[in-house]
């Protein structure tokens, strides 16, 4: 029997470069290879223990839930294996894996997985979750901001410790127009203290949906942005101090497409199929993204084991009817991170 990747190779043969408009010259390239599921938005691919694994928020309404709550889980990407649900009731997750360090595994220490979400859509609440095997799981509160409304969070590490980014819609004086990111730091990935309000992004417009790394002294961020239609595209932006933001003149990352439906997953059902090619598609929206060796297909076409990013993304009419789709770069998680801005 053909294992799960092996599958994807037929269809990640069909996928190519998001053409969909012209490509700036020394733009990143990236390949979409379509949809692997439906009604499932918020996801964080990263790498545990050398094997790529995708976080997933399940919502309440993901039809294979059964369970009647949300809750978070990680799913083993060349196999399609999840592990046993944790954290019932909470919502928008996001993952961080702190890897270990050398000497840790011989001191049986190992990868440790750090959770963040909200107890409500628009909540005052972000707890942390931790856990060194993906099956017991300890966890605490690391904000607590009464009347204020908290949605998405990404986590990294920065240069002096680890920084959040996280989108609210209020307070007002906070927010500006809805939706805005606030930033807060912690030297343990468990204690964590709000910024100051200087440091944001952006409360002149939307700006929602944050993917946070640190590369040469500098924080890009991937977010969404809302455009007239109203359609909604990925953008990246950068900064040095969580204050002063450069965007990229390759914005934006990606544009929605007919790469976004095409079938990923081979398990997708005949009727999930339709829905696909049914769908309405005005956004790509909830971008977050992991750097992870491959050796093969769908991240690799000619045999040789190199880097990639690994990208997780969702399209839809933002409006309830959304897919998570995959898409990758050729190349280090730095590359396609310094390739959005070109020095001048």
């Amino acid at each position: 029997m053909i294992g799960f990747i092996g599958m994807l190779a037929v269809a990640a043969s069909a996928a190519h470069s998001d053409s969909s408009e012209a490509r700036p010259s020394g733009k990143p390239a990236i390949r979409k290879l379509g949809t692997i599921d439906c009604d499932m938005v918020e996801t964080t691919p990263v790498v545990w223990r050398g094997k790529l694994y995708r976080f997933e928020y399940v919502r309440d309404n993901y039809k294979p839930n059964k369970t009647g709550a949300s809750y978070f889980r990680f799913v083993d990407v060349a196999t399609g294996a999840a592990t046993a649900p944790f954290a019932p009731g909470w919502h928008l997750g996001s993952a961080y894996v702190e890897p270990a360090q050398p000497g840790d595994v011989g001191a049986g220490k190992g990868d440790r997985a750090y959770v963040f979400g909200v107890n409500i859509w628009n909540g005052a609440e972000i707890r942390v979750f931790w856990s060194d095997d993906l099956a017991r799981w300890s966890s605490k509160t690391a904000l607590d901001l009464p009347g204020w409304g908290i949605y998405n969070t990404s986590v990294c590490k920065g240069a002096d410790g680890y920084v959040m980014a996280f989108e609210i819609g209020e307070p007002p004086e906070e927010t500006g127009a809805p939706y805005t990111m606030r930033f807060a730091k912690s030297e343990d990935l468990l204690h964590w203290r709000l910024t100051p309000s200087d440091c944001v992004f952006s409360k002149d417009r939307y700006t929602a949906c944050p993917a946070l790394r640190f590369l040469d002294g500098m924080y890009y961020m991937i977010y969404l942005e809302a455009k007239p239609g109203p359609t909604y595209e990925p953008y990246v932006v950068r900064s040095k101090d969580l204050v002063h933001w450069e965007s990229s003149p390759y914005n934006p990352v990606m544009q929605f497409s007919q790469e976004d439906k095409i079938i990923a997953n081979p398990r997708l059902t005949d009727e999930q199929r339709k829905r696909i090619a049914d769908a309405a598609n005005l956004n790509n929206s909830d971008v977050d993204l992991c750097e992870f060796e491959a050796t093969g297909p769908p991240y690799i076409l000619d045999g040789r084991k190199r880097p990639v990013v690994v990208i997780n993304y969702s399209w839809g009419n933002q409006q309830g009817i959304e897919f998570l789709a995959e898409a990758v770069y050729d190349g280090t998680l730095a590359d396609f991170l310094r390739g959005w801005f070109p020095e001048h």
